[in-house]
């Protein structure tokens, strides 16, 4: 479960990139956060994994403090960044290793998992090589098998799907189907509305910082009185008219 408590976050003196937020990610459910470029989304997930500190209010992960208890609560959860180019210079199985090391993953336990996970994403033949000579899509892969390989409760993804093609993009659907109905909890943001509406139990809003809408589509269609989209749904909620 990830509960953020009344959070807010500025980078500029009176203009509030997060403002005020609280949210329950329950465990169980795939929740998708959507906003325009520029709401909030990536801000309060950096804050979320203890990248950014709040200016006020404070994060839970399964309990544990970002801010108090940082170590316990970064234990708790997996992240996959918007961006993968993360140690590049890193071959493929180096990187995999290092994230191992740092959740203490045993030897054995992680030869197979490393094995598996990479052979599911097809990169298992190149981890010999450097992540620099990898394309987008690859190294997307690596991030992804990074956060597999020590089994988080909590799934935090940013824009996970991209680059990906579609053979791994249905795959981690399906991994993240499977890991909500385990009792897990995946928090994802994306741009990809049709996914969205397919994927998630439930799906926030935000523009310009503020949470503008929280429930299920259904819940959204009968809210705002539109039978749409979801994509035509977000345009009417997020229009600044």
């Amino acid at each position: 479960m990830i509960q953020i408590n009344d959070v807010t976050k500025s980078y500029v003196k009176g203009i509030k990139s997060v403002d005020s937020l609280n949210l329950e990610i329950k465990d169980g459910e795939i929740f998708g956060f959507l906003g325009p470029n520029g709401a909030g989304k990536t801000t309060t997930i950096k804050m979320i994994t203890g990248i950014l500190k709040p200016d006020e209010g404070d994060i839970l992960i399964d309990g544990k403090s970002i801010t108090k208890d940082t170590l316990l609560a970064k234990k708790n959860f997996g992240f996959v960044p918007d961006n993968p180019d993360i140690f590049t210079r890193l071959k493929g199985i180096e990187y995999l290793n290092f994230i191992a090391d740092i959740y203490e993953v045993p030897a054995d336990k992680r030869r197979e998992k490393i094995e598996n996970i990479t052979k599911k994403f097809e990169i298992y033949d190149v981890l010999g090589n450097s992540i620099q000579s990898y394309s987008h899509g690859m190294r997307q892969k690596v991030i992804l098998s990074s956060m597999l390989v020590h089994e988080p409760k909590n799934w935090i993804l940013d824009e996970p799907l991209t680059g990906l093609d579609p053979k791994s993009s249905f795959d981690l659907k399906a991994m993240m189907r499977e890991h909500t109905k385990n009792g897990n909890t995946v928090f994802f943001s994306t741009h990809v509305l049709e996914v969205a509406e397919k994927l998630c139990d439930r799906l926030g809003i935000i523009n310009k910082g503020k949470l503008l809408f929280v429930g299920t589509v259904e819940e959204m269609k009968a809210k705002f009185k539109n039978e749409e989209s979801l994509e035509k749904l977000f345009l009417e909620i997020t229009d600044d008219k």
